[in-house]
């Protein structure tokens, strides 16, 4: 993996594990122990699935940028069907509350888009050297 795939990495999962502990209590706090343990629950499930995903985009990138776009829309494929399944399968499962666990993944995937997306932005500025000695073409 790049330093900077896994800065992005870093700067992706620490902001989710953090919303992830506080949807933990919120979980505690509105649904027992069982709303904890779904949160929790999601938390891992959603860390592993973006953390999986962006070691095979990673490892796409070395090989060519068709690669990578491949491994990147196949990857939230599996993640959007894994999850699906997971939901569904878990549907009846009485040992944790199954609508606290649909809402943290929701959650916590949308708060590691948008932590990735804000450390992707930081990285990327482009600079411009101008020369000194450019004529100045305004209108």
């Amino acid at each position: 993996m790049q330093p900077s795939d896994a800065r992005i990495v870093r700067g992706a999962a620490l902001p989710t594990a953090g919303v992830g502990v506080g949807a933990v209590l919120i979980g505690l706090l509105t649904a027992g122990a069982k709303g904890a343990l779904a949160a929790a629950l999601a938390a891992v499930v959603v860390i592993a699935f973006f953390s999986i995903s962006a070691l095979a985009v990673s490892w796409a990138a070395k090989v060519s940028s068709q690669t990578m776009m491949l491994a990147a829309l196949a990857s939230y494929l599996v993640k959007i069907l894994a999850v699906m399944v997971l939901v569904t399968t878990m549907d009846g499962v009485s040992i944790w509350n199954t609508t606290v666990f649909g809402w943290t993944v929701v959650g916590l995937a949308l708060t590691w888009i948008a932590a990735e997306f804000r450390v992707a932005l930081q990285k990327g500025r482009p600079y411009i050297d101008e020369p000194g000695n450019v004529l100045d073409r305004s209108p």
